[in-house]
């Protein structure tokens, strides 16, 4: 079963119908993604399963009717264990950002947490979980799948954030801090925080 966040709120791709009440099942082979995505943003949905009997193929139908975009991303962590985070739109977020042509998707996760943050002496210890969600650009919905790595860095320099990105504060946070972020922070990043078993 995939996770996918639209508006902050959880799309189901899954191969099982489960006996529950609280949300609606759709069909992915014949579902207009574009309608549910809307109902979505509209509020008029809170949670959505799209079901297809087979596993491995609902990633790839769920592409063939919604352009992705790959992206890359870091859980850094500093020589005192604190992590990296990014404060944008007022909301507590991670580096990442979009792949561009001819690079390795962990080339991107490593540019981007340098770019957004100012950042260096980058090294991915561990490959983590990928993150999917839907996000509208120039009028169209696009599917982010974001490719996380945890990496490590001695940097003690000041930290920057990337303006252009509209980010208002870069800050490293300790277990402590990292707990209060979650209660203002994205679907996807509190579940990537919980799967590292940080706190």
């Amino acid at each position: 079963m995939y996770k996918v966040f639209v508006n902050d709120k959880p799309l189901f791709l899954t191969n099982e119908i489960v006996k529950e009440t609280d949300f609606q099942l759709f069909l992915l082979d014949s579902v207009d993604i574009d309608k549910i995505i809307i109902k979505y943003f509209q509020n008029k949905i809170q949670k959505a399963f799209l079901y297809h009997p087979n596993e491995k193929e609902i990633l790839k139908k769920i592409k063939e009717k919604i352009p992705v975009q790959k992206a890359g991303g870091g859980l850094v962590y500093n020589a005192k264990g604190e992590i990296l985070f990014i404060l944008r739109n007022g909301k507590w977020d991670l580096p990442k950002g979009g792949i561009e042509k001819n690079e390795e998707i962990e080339q991107t996760a490593i540019r981007e947490v340098e770019e957004e943050t100012g950042v260096t002496g980058l090294e991915i210890t561990k490959k983590l979980q990928k993150t999917y969600h839907v996000f509208k650009r120039n009028g169209k919905y696009k599917l982010k799948i974001t490719h996380w790595f945890e990496m490590k860095t001695d940097f003690d320099g000041t930290a920057v954030g990337q303006i252009e990105e509209g980010i208002e504060e870069v800050a490293w946070l300790n277990k402590l801090q990292v707990k209060a972020a979650m209660e203002n922070s994205y679907e996807n990043i509190k579940l990537l925080i919980e799967d590292s078993a940080i706190l």
